[in-house]
């Protein structure tokens, strides 16, 4: 005798409707059994259900779009029946495709030097941390399985200048904060910024002159800002400026200083976004005149990522990052189809607010919409995700057991 899921399902819900005083307690015995509410079996013949009607009937002609099985029930003779392989929690897990761990986490930390945290207004949840906040951030991170930072600095407005050079500055507020991060996490994995606009009294990633931001004295810059960062300890490095030429010389400068083993994390293809806006609220960062278009690339191009991927790989990069995250996952499986280096999407701030401001009129759920994000990151072919939902997205997939 063959006995269905379904059969024996309805078999339960019959047993227990007959124990049961009423239909209303039978619903929540049943609801407690299998998760959903349970009625009574249906009629899976469906043979009188429409007797009065003259309306359509689907298995009538010489056509039908429903016949009969061997048991006499309505059968639509399917053989592929892709909802067999969802019929279940276990089974959905079996045949999942693409799983996002807390392994594939970068998380975002914003510093400034000062002994209290600021919470940032365009980010709900996010807030500049001092070293010593963001140190125990970095360890209860570590404990739920992110292992990976880049810091971002607030710097105080008199240390900025045109030419950047507090960006290099040993005893600056990132150098000190690497030294911290590697001598308690030594097994942490620390990213930097390497861009001069947190440092430019411009606003600009770049040297400004007339106007204008040049190309090779702003890369001269960056070159000393890279090795000053290995120095401190940092174990990747990641342009952010869209300089031409910048990977091949921020390269060589490492590899002239003995820093072979330090990575670059290229953002390859970052565009000149209306999504950064919190980002730069959060480092005081705005530029100081017109945008940044000239070297962030045109969010209306999607080809020319993969002259700027190309580049990159040729020049020395180990990594390509794709900024921001969701409006760009065509350009993510762009990358992901045409370089065998790994892929990085960032999930920008805002796009982070977007979710933040929507779970806060309780028109979204934020673990189920956060998680689902992640996972179309991984989805479109993204091995490394920045994002700022790092720590609490690895405490909901802990929670879950999903890793």
């Amino acid at each position: 005798m063959r006995f269905s899921s379904i059969y024996i399902a309805s078999m339960a819900v019959s047993v227990s409707a007959f124990m049961t005083p009423s239909p209303t307690s039978s619903t929540r015995a049943n609801t407690a059994l299998f998760g959903a509410p349970c009625f009574d079996p249906v009629d899976k013949t469906l043979k009188g259900v429409d007797a009065d009607s003259t309306g359509f009937d689907p298995m009538a002609g010489s056509n039908p779009a429903v016949i009969r099985n061997n048991n006499d029930e309505v059968w639509v003779p399917q053989r592929a029946r892709p909802r067999r392989n969802r019929k279940s929690a276990a089974m959905r897990g079996m045949v999942r495709e693409c799983i996002v761990t807390p392994s594939n986490f970068i998380y975002p930390l914003f510093i400034h030097d000062e002994e209290n945290n600021q919470a940032i207004a365009s980010m709900p949840g996010c807030e500049r941390h001092s070293l010593d906040s963001m140190l125990k951030e970095v360890g209860e991170s570590f404990e739920l399985g992110v292992k990976t930072f880049v810091l971002f600095p607030k710097v105080d407005d008199a240390l900025k200048t045109n030419l950047g050079v507090e960006a290099y500055n040993p005893d600056g507020i990132v150098h000190r904060a690497i030294r911290m991060i590697k001598e308690k996490y030594p097994e942490s994995i620390v990213c930097t910024d390497v861009a001069l606009d947190p440092y430019s009294d411009q606003g600009h990633d770049g040297v400004v002159e007339n106007g204008k931001i040049l190309n090779d004295v702003t890369i001269t810059q960056l070159c000393k800002q890279a090795v000053s960062q290995a120095r401190a300890g940092a174990d990747i490095v990641a342009p952010s400026d869209m300089m031409d030429g910048r990977v091949k010389a921020i390269r060589d400068a490492l590899d002239s200083e003995g820093f072979t083993d330090v990575s670059i994390l290229s953002y390859t293809a970052k565009y000149a976004s209306a999504y950064y806006g919190p980002f730069r609220d959060a480092l005081d960062s705005h530029p100081g005149f017109g945008d940044k278009k000239t070297y962030q690339q045109d969010p209306a191009n999607g080809r020319e990522a993969l002259v700027e991927a190309a580049l990159d790989a040729a020049e020395g990069a180990d990594m390509l990052m794709v900024k921001p995250g969701m409006p760009y996952l065509d350009v993510i499986r762009r990358l992901k189809d045409n370089s065998d280096l790994p892929i990085a999407a960032y999930h920008v701030s805002g796009e982070y607010a977007m979710i933040k401001a929507a779970c806060e009129r309780g028109w979204l759920n934020e673990k189920d919409v956060v998680l689902e994000t992640l996972t179309c990151f991984k989805r479109a072919g993204a091995d490394i995700i920045l994002t700022y939902y790092a720590k609490q997205a690895a405490k909901w997939i802990q929670e879950d057991g999903l890793y």
